[in-house]
């Protein structure tokens, strides 16, 4: 079985939930056993089973034929699982993961440990993890006599987590926009459902949503979850004007606190803060964005409102969302 494809397939998994497995690292997880692919999974959400365990799990099933009776994502309940199957149950498996398997114990049990004791054939990394304390899993594994491959598709994984090292020690920041093929931004909602559901999924687990005050005093938003049921973020306005008309609906949204402000100091604290704006904001903000993640719907318009600014771009990953191209960017010279 090719590495570099099946890394691959770990990493297009794990990009479908970018930045949602917050504040944990987005990873993928992959098990193959003599060249057959068992599963494919990606950790989903914090404190939740890893993508190791997800991908064990759906491997099993696949093995058995059966299956599992409890909540997969209950990572107490998977590992114990896992860990009582019969001795050698995947000593025939090899699994990729995009990132070291975690070394330590805090909200879910250990990944490293876990590999070591069911005794796979194989563990093949992407890349070793960064973060002092969580690092050294393929050590861990090594030690119980499990072959470890590191460095496959390296760039490509790192660029993966590239947000959780950002926000180890100051703001990451995700510049969020929606267009048409032609770049054209006004004249109402411009994405498919599939795409709202998505931002409200990024506005449910972000720490702050920014937006200029201009665009509040046109457009008037909620700013809440309600596509996805999750409680709406807290929002700092920057503007230099104080005032604005509390009939706004965005106002109006319980557990919410919204800040007025024309500083940014607070991108200064490790954290997760997601923008939305037209070019006002994305100027005023050029260099600080990180990234840039477009949603781009297929449609000509003639609205004259666009972003006119210049920037440098590298594209990361895309992929389709309904009928949008969902297409993740790292600004170049930040």
């Amino acid at each position: 079985m090719d590495d570099a494809f099946c890394m691959q397939l770990a990493l297009d998994e794990a990009w479908k939930y970018q930045l949602l497995t917050y504040p944990n690292p987005a990873v993928g997880a992959v098990v193959v056993q003599n060249g057959a692919i068992l599963a494919v999974e990606a950790h989903q959400k914090a404190g939740t089973s890893h993508a190791e365990v997800l991908a064990l799990l759906s491997a099993y099933e696949t093995l058995s034929k059966t299956t599992i009776y409890f909540d997969r994502f209950d990572a107490q309940k998977a590992h114990a699982f896992l860990l009582n199957l019969p001795k050698g149950f995947f000593s025939q498996c090899s699994i990729y993961v995009t990132l070291e398997p975690c070394a330590h114990s805090g909200k879910t049990p250990s990944c490293a440990s876990l590999l070591s004791q069911l005794g796979v054939k194989e563990v093949i990394i992407g890349t070793k993890d960064p973060v002092k304390g969580h690092d050294n899993g393929a050590q861990i594994v090594a030690k119980h006599s499990i072959k470890v491959r590191v460095e496959v598709l390296e760039d490509a994984c790192k660029a993966l987590i590239e947000p959780f090292l950002i926000w180890q020690k100051r703001a990451f920041v995700l510049f969020k926009l929606a267009q048409t093929t032609n770049g054209r931004i006004g004249g109402g909602y411009l994405s498919s459902q599939e795409s709202l559901q998505h931002v409200h999924r990024l506005r449910g687990v972000c720490d702050r949503l920014l937006i200029g005050g201009n665009t509040v005093r046109t457009d008037r938003p909620t700013l809440d979850c309600r596509f996805t049921g999750e409680v709406a973020p807290d929002i700092t306005i920057y503007s230099q004007e104080k005032r604005f008309d509390n009939t706004i609906p965005l106002f109006a949204v319980p557990q919410r606190t919204v800040d007025i402000s024309d500083r940014l100091d607070f991108l200064r604290q490790p954290s997760f803060v997601l923008v939305e704006g037209g070019e006002g904001m994305l100027k005023a903000l050029k260099d600080r964005i990180d990234w840039m993640l477009f949603y781009q719907t297929p449609k000509l318009s003639t609205n004259e409102l666009s972003y006119n600014i210049d920037m440098n771009l590298a594209f990361l990953h895309q992929e389709s969302v309904g009928v949008d191209l969902m297409i993740w960017s790292r600004q170049l010279g930040n």
